[in-house]
C-alpha cells in the first residue's frame, strides 16, 4: 500500500509460496533475453539496450496511466528521492550488463553477477538488521559454485575493465531491493521502473545511432522491452513487499540456469555437461533454502 491508499494489487497479499512462484515466473520472463538476442538481424550491443529501455518506458508509462488515471503523476512525484535512487540502480542494471559485455566475456559477466544474492545478504544484514539463517549461506554459497561451474572454462583473467562495469548489477540489484523492502509500506515504487527505463534511454541514446535495427528487429526488441522487462520488473517490485532481499536474489538465480535451456531449446544451441552441472547445483542450493522454510 501507498502512503495516497492506493496499490497495484489492492489489499491482496500472497502466501510465502505464492510470493516464490510469482518470482519464478520473473526468472521466466527475464531468462528469454539470450533466445531473443539470437532473433535479432542488424541491432547491436548499446542500440539494443536503448530499444528494450524505450519499449519498456512505454509499456510502463500506458500501464501506470491506465491503473492510476488522474493520479499517475501523483504516484511518480510520491516516490520521491527514494524513487529516483531506485529508478537509478534500475538504469544501472538495464545498461551495465550490455556494456560490460562490449568490454569481456559472457562468463566473467555471469560470475560476477552471481554476486548478487551474497551483496544483497550483506546489504540486508547491515541495513535492515535482517537475521541471514546458516542454511541461507550455505544455499548461497552453492548456488554461486554452480554458476561459476556453468561457465568455468570461458572464463579469463582478462576484460577486467568489463567485470568492475559488471559488478554494478549486483552491486544496483542488491541496493534496489534493500530499499524496495524498507519502503514497502511507506510508497509504491513501481513507478520507479519507468524513470530506470527512462535513464537508460538518456544514457545509451548516443551509443546506439545511428539506427540499424529492422522491422524485425524492433518487433523482437518490443518484445524484450514489454514481456522481459517492464513486466517482470513491475512483477519483482510488488513480490519485493513479502519476501527479504537475499531470498530475492537467490531465486533470481534460476535466470542464469533457465537462459541456456531458452537457447537450447528455441535456438539449437548446444548445452554442455557443466551447464547442465552447475545448474543442478544451483538448483540445489535454492531446494535447501526451500526446504528450510518449510520445515520451519
Amino acid at each position: 500500500m501507498s502512503e495516497n491508499g492506493t496499490s497495484v494489487t489492492g489489499g491482496f497479499r500472497p502466501s510465502h509460496r505464492q510470493a516464490i512462484a510469482l518470482l519464478i515466473v520473473c526468472t521466466l520472463m527475464w531468462s528469454i533475453a539470450g533466445l531473443v538476442s539470437r532473433q535479432l538481424e542488424q541491432a547491436k550491443s548499446l542500440e539494443v539496450t536503448f530499444w528494450r529501455s524505450l519499449f519498456c518506458l512505454i509499456a510502463m508509462s500506458v500501464g501506470i496511466a491506465w491503473h492510476w488515471r488522474a493520479k499517475a503523476l501523483q504516484m511518480l512525484w510520491a516516490m520521491g528521492r527514494w524513487g529516483l535512487f531506485s529508478g537509478a540502480m534500475w538504469a544501472v542494471m538495464f545498461t551495465c550488463f550490455m556494456i560490460a559485455l562490449t568490454r569481456t566475456s559472457v562468463a566473467n559477466t555471469v560470475v560476477v553477477m552471481s554476486l548478487a544474492p551474497l551483496l544483497a545478504a550483506l546489504m540486508a544484514r547491515i541495513f535492515l538488521k535482517t537475521a541471514i539463517e546458516k542454511s541461507t549461506w550455505f544455499a548461497i554459497a552453492v548456488a554461486g559454485i554452480g554458476v561459476w561451474w556453468m561457465v568455468r572454462d570461458g572464463i579469463s583473467a582478462e576484460g577486467l575493465e568489463g567485470m568492475l562495469i559488471a559488478a554494478g548489477v549486483p552491486l544496483a540489484s542488491a541496493a534496489n531491493l534493500v530499499v524496495l523492502r524498507a519502503q514497502r509500506a511507506q510508497v509504491d515504487l513501481i513507478p520507479a521502473v519507468l524513470v530506470g527505463a527512462l535513464m537508460s534511454c538518456a544514457v545509451t541514446l548516443p551509443w546506439a545511432m545511428p539506427f540499424e535495427a529492422s522491422h524485425n528487429d524492433l518487433a523482437w526488441l518490443a518484445l524484450l522491452g514489454i514481456v522481459q522487462l517492464a513486466i517482470p520488473c513491475a512483477l519483482l517490485v510488488w513480490v519485493a513487499r513479502f519476501l527479504p532481499p537475499h531470498e530475492i536474489a537467490l531465486i533470481c538465480l534460476l535466470e542464469v540456469v533457465l537462459g541456456p535451456i531458452w537457447a537450447w531449446l528455441g535456438a539449437d544451441e548446444k548445452m554442455p555437461a557443466a551447464t547442465v552441472q552447475g545448474g543442478l547445483l544451483v538448483i540445489g542450493g535454492l531446494a535447501v533454502n526451500a526446504w528450510r522454510d518449510r520445515w520451519k
